[in-house]
């Protein structure tokens, strides 16, 4: 049985790993580079309010949770690559 994104039928014809990367590398350049930032300052952020809820030292914290819920992880991961490869997509018509 194959998950909501391993459909051999999939209309992306890929993962959405490798679907993000040949659109980051076709799509129009100035666009990528602003959804990448965009990208950057969440992450930033997230890992700046982890440091100050959990202390300075989360990564053990968060691989453990990544080890924990790889389900959960991957799909969201999977998620992230669909939602930025849409984001940059819609720009760079």
């Amino acid at each position: 049985m194959y998950g909501l994104f391993e459909d051999e039928d999939d209309i992306f014809m890929g993962s959405p790993k490798s679907k993000l990367m040949d659109v980051v590398f076709n799509a129009n350049n100035d666009v990528v580079r602003m959804e990448l930032q965009n990208f950057i300052d969440r992450t930033a952020a997230m890992e700046i309010m982890m440091a100050e809820k959990f202390g300075d030292d989360f990564d053990t914290d968060i691989a453990r949770f990544i080890i924990s819920n790889r389900d959960a992880v991957e799909n969201y991961s999977k998620s992230l690559y669909i939602e930025l490869m849409g984001k940059i997509l819609s720009q760079s018509e």
